[in-house]
């Protein structure tokens, strides 16, 4: 079985690749010894198509997840996979085979679909020939699923009924203004739900313990307001400005800080690599002569964002922030797939940038 998961919410792809493997786990493999999981961007093709072919003393399948095969420098490989896959009988493999690819994805046009690649600064390339061959045979029903951004009517509706499994509860217009505030990343809204669900249940534990009576969980307007910071956070303003500054034991300082004060990994990440994207873009941006009006409004930056990045991105050249831009990628890649932990790998990336 080929299962090809794809687009660019890795909230909603991750979890789905995890309900996969848990279940694989759970019903055919307790030991893991038959789960392989397989760095695409620099495997070769050989190593990829053995993952077919191989077989376990242990279980009666095998499970490989395949991670950003079309993102692999090598051209070849991807061609080299597609003309093997041409020779299988796609559905009929023993083994469990997972494509997992968020740097894809798709727009309508009409009646047609354009396949897009990403990349490392969210820019959408065309996907050539040798790659749309692929992802025209690994998109084929049934086991092929995108998740596509969230317009913000799908994401409300995705907000309540996460808030309601964790036992709570919020109104429509309570969830869009969570969104206005955290925008559209999944892992930070995530992260903030808990945050909010967790501070209304010790609200209503307080009432309770006072004989007073309250609703369970109910997340207020105001306490959105109060508690999720928007899209700028002034903390990894800090962090970021010390870096620039080359002042690392500084930076470490107010990570640590940070995880002291209960952040979570994924918030963090996702914040430091929202803001070295955003120092990318500005960079290329000055580069290019534009001025601070300009980039406002051809980046859509918040003012305080786009100056606070102007005056952070002289010290940066065009190829440090790429550089920094895909250790993080990298750093984020090692944490999901639970090769590394989040704090040592961001102050080593402090350390060496």
């Amino acid at each position: 079985m080929i299962i090809f998961i794809y687009g660019e919410d890795t909230f909603r792809g991750r979890k789905k690749l995890k309900e996969i493997k848990d279940k694989f786990i759970r019903e055919i493999d307790p030991g893991q010894s038959s789960l392989t999981v397989v760095d695409g961007k620099t495997a070769k093709a050989k190593e990829i198509i053995d993952c077919f072919g191989a077989r376990s003393l242990l279980a009666k399948k095998r499970m490989a997840i395949i991670e950003n095969v079309f993102l692999n420098k090598n051209k070849d490989v991807p061609e080299e996979i597609f003309n093997y896959l041409k020779k299988i009988h796609h559905g009929k493999e023993d083994n469990i085979i997972i494509f997992w690819d968020p740097a894809i994805k798709t727009k309508a046009a009409g009646a047609k679909k354009n396949t897009f690649l990403l990349d490392s600064d969210g820019r959408e390339n065309p996907l050539p020939k040798t790659l749309q061959q692929l992802f025209n045979f690994l998109a084929r029903p049934p086991y092929a699923q995108e998740f596509k951004i969230l317009p913000n009517l799908e994401l409300a509706a995705w907000i309540k009924k996460e808030v309601e499994a964790r036992g709570g509860l919020i109104t429509e217009r309570a969830a869009q203004i969570l969104i206005s505030l955290a925008g559209n990343d999944l892992w930070q809204i995530n992260n903030e739900i808990d945050k909010l669900i967790n501070y209304e249940a010790g609200r209503e534990a307080k009432l309770l313990a006072s004989g007073q009576n309250k609703k369970a969980k109910i997340i207020s307007e105001e306490t959105i307001r109060q508690l999720v910071r928007g899209g700028f956070d002034e903390n990894i303003f800090a962090l970021t400005d010390a870096l620039s500054n080359r002042n690392r034991k500084l930076a470490s300082q107010l990570l640590n800080e940070q995880y002291e004060a209960g952040l979570s990994d994924g918030y963090l990440l996702s914040m430091i690599t929202r803001q070295f994207k955003i120092l990318l873009q500005v960079r290329q941006a000055l580069d290019s002569r534009f001025t601070s009006r300009k980039i406002i409004t051809a980046l859509k930056l918040h003012p305080f964002v786009a100056q606070k990045s102007i005056n952070q991105v002289r010290n940066f050249n065009l190829a440090s922030l790429k550089n920094a831009l895909n250790r993080l990628v990298e750093i984020d890649y090692l944490v999901k797939t639970g090769q590394g932990e989040a704090q040592t790998l961001l102050n080593l990336f402090i350390q060496k940038i």
